[in-house]
């Protein structure tokens, strides 16, 4: 899969691609990624990309031209979605990230100040997409957050497909808690269940802390999980 990031912060994206699960994604040839200044299309020696507001208003918006030539760079710009990041977007959830991972690729527009001009949603954008319900100071990090959220459905990503199967919110339930050496710390040991190689036992545990931690932490999570128990 191929990202790309449409940003006027480039510097933000290379340690996050060479590092962790993500740095070995593109090592492995799993993912591809390619980050495009939008100040270089700017058309102008001082590379400015925003102005001020048709109607006033406090900030600057970005402009259309630059960005719109950014995307248009994009040899094959008609085969990816278009998503941008913006607080009055969609919230992102685990789903969008699955459905998304079945594209051959996605370009990011990464807004910052007031956002941007209104004809490039209009007529570029494919998906608008949040990632909470606050204000950040640019579309880099949700970018990047939701990359990782897609990349993690992408075949072959996490070596075990049993893991991805595992996770929160892939049945509507948060993770089981998870222990390790030592058997005993600070006073606190680990559940004796998880000891005695019944993996019958271990399962049925495992289902109950799941259950019972969705149900104190994420009660609208929970009722997820009931309707889809009803409707199996």
């Amino acid at each position: 899969m191929r990202f790309y990031f449409l940003t006027l912060f480039p510097e933000i994206f290379e340690i996050y691609f060479q590092t962790g699960m993500i740095g070995r994604g593109v090592k492995a040839g799993l993912i591809d990624y390619t980050v495009i200044n939008i100040r270089d299309f700017s058309g102008n020696k001082h590379h400015k990309v925003d102005d001020t507001p048709y109607g006033g208003g406090a900030g600057m918006v970005m402009a259309a031209p630059p960005i719109v030539a950014a995307l248009k760079s994009i040899a094959d710009l008609g085969t990816y979605p278009v998503i941008y990041l913006t607080p009055g977007g969609k919230p992102f959830e685990q789903k969008d990230g699955i459905e998304l991972s079945e594209y051959p690729g996605i370009i990011f527009i990464c807004g910052h100040y007031e956002g941007i001009d209104q004809r490039v949603i209009d007529a570029y954008v494919d998906l608008e997409f949040s990632v909470g319900d606050y204000v950040l100071t640019g579309g880099e990090l949700p970018a990047l957050t939701l990359a990782d959220a897609i990349a993690r459905h992408i075949p072959g990503f996490l070596g075990n497909s049993d893991s991805l199967a595992e996770e929160s919110f892939e049945s509507h339930l948060l993770e089981y808690p998870q222990y390790t050496k030592p058997r005993e710390f600070e006073g606190q040991e680990v559940p004796e269940v998880l000891l005695s190689g019944n993996h019958d036992a271990i399962n049925k545990w495992r289902l109950l802390q799941a259950e019972t931690r969705t149900r104190l932490k994420r009660p609208d999570l929970f009722e997820k999980y009931q309707k889809s128990l009803h409707n199996e």
